[in-house]
């Protein structure tokens, strides 16, 4: 699958999660929040195991042996002890060509990884091609000790070197606003390469229930290794809160280690995607001046943290004293088509208030619940000019809108967001 096709993926069901009473975002709201850091990484490991469903499953019962890694590099399966973390995959290695690996011998390496003494079940794997459509070789398994069980997938992909590494992959830190129970670490490591470590939920806006644990090695030459596991077995297949039985360290040594590259030396190189012309790029708002405008009109008094910004969105969190409180601007261009029917109160939910002036200007005014669900409630001032520009202000009394409540009410009064988003500054050089 490709880098483009993973992020239609997410965009698909980021956008249908916003599918609320509140008027839509932007149709490329989602697109841009990911090219900028926001990539909405949500249940990944079933778009891996439905991807894998039509491939020949791989079975392995009993006590887990060692076995030989990819290109005859065997192991005693410990993750920790087999060999020492490496600091990036030799560049050399991976960029040898290779026709191929099957997905018996993705898992195969994946076994070998893994801690001795536990017992693997349901393990299937895919591997790579250089015919037709560019897919990622991938494993997983179900790892079984005395203590309990974990569900443990591993993919493979290479970045596409002209895009810069924030717009791509799974790499880096996702901001409070998207998952605000995440515990994440990003290290650079020797030689370029990229270590993100992050303990989090299977459902990111809880923090109860099964914990997802992840690590994404990227190395300095573009190749990404994503490793995950799910306390208590598969993905959903646990309700309670115990934790996956490989830490993460563990799970590093996993994706760090050479016995994987053989299977990045063939992976295909990645597919060329022509670059936004001027026009396309002369449309959007840049994140940097959004940012600007939109602290000139926070009260002095407070403070401003977890700023995230990118064209056309920015986001952050904005604390006056009284509690954390989160505070989004989304502008574009070209938005009168998309909203067409969504300027009005009609099936809103929560106090509504729309407006059009003479000259055609469009604003809706709300006061709603979160459509998140929880007990966040949503301030919305939202405008539409008739040459199609947009500005929409939003603000939570939380730090992310699936967060706890941080705060009785939102910091901003109405009139305050209305100021903010008929600032005209938002579209001007």
């Amino acid at each position: 699958m490709s880098s483009h096709e993973d992020l239609g993926e997410r965009l698909a069901r980021a956008m249908s999660s916003a599918a609320g009473e509140f008027p839509p975002h932007s149709a490329d709201l989602v697109r841009r929040s990911v090219a900028r850091g926001r990539r909405m990484r949500l249940i990944r490991a079933t778009r891996v195991a439905a991807a894998t469903a039509a491939c020949a499953l791989v079975t392995a019962g009993g006590t887990l042996l060692a076995t030989h890694a990819l290109g005859g590099r065997g192991g005693d399966g410990s993750a920790g002890q087999s060999r020492p973390p490496a600091s990036g995959h030799s560049t050399e290695q991976s960029s040898r060509r290779v026709s191929s690996v099957s997905g018996q011998e993705m898992v195969r390496t994946l076994k070998s990884l893994l801690p001795p003494g536990g017992t693997v079940s349901d393990a299937s794997g895919r591997g790579s091609r250089t015919d037709g459509p560019l897919v990622r070789p991938t494993a997983q398994l179900t790892y079984s000790t005395a203590k309990g069980s974990s569900g443990i997938s591993l993919d493979i992909t290479r970045l596409d070197p002209e895009t810069p590494a924030d717009q791509q992959g799974e790499g880096g830190c996702l901001p409070v606003e998207v998952r605000p129970y995440d515990t994440c670490t990003t290290e650079k490591l020797p030689g370029g390469a990229v270590l993100s470590t992050t303990k989090s939920f299977t459902y990111p806006n809880s923090h109860t229930g099964q914990k997802r644990w992840y690590v994404v090695f990227t190395t300095a030459d573009g190749a990404q290794l994503t490793v995950q596991e799910f306390g208590g077995g598969g993905e959903k297949n646990s309700s309670g809160g115990a934790d996956p039985l490989l830490s993460t360290a563990q799970l590093a040594s996993i994706v760090r280690s050479p016995a994987w590259d053989e299977a990045i030396a063939a992976l295909p190189a990645p597919e060329d995607s022509p670059s936004p012309g001027p026009s396309a790029a002369g449309h959007r708002v840049p994140g940097a001046r959004m940012t600007e405008v939109l602290k000139s009109h926070l009260p002095h008094r407070g403070t401003v943290t977890d700023v995230n910004a990118g064209d056309g969105l920015v986001q952050l969190v904005y604390d006056d004293g009284l509690g954390k409180n989160m505070v989004e601007v989304d502008a574009q261009y070209g938005m009168t088509a998309f909203l067409a029917g969504h300027m009005g109160c009609a099936g809103t939910d929560g106090d509504c208030e729309a407006t059009t002036s003479a000259d055609g200007t469009k604003v809706k005014k709300v006061k709603g619940p979160s459509e998140k669900g929880g007990s966040a409630v949503v301030w919305l001032v939202d405008i539409l000019y008739p040459d199609g520009r947009r500005v929409a202000v939003r603000e939570v009394n939380s730090y992310a809108e699936s967060g706890p409540v941080t705060r009785p009410r939102p910091a901003l009064g109405m009139a305050e967001l209305l100021t903010i988003a008929r600032d005209q500054q938002y579209f001007t050089g």
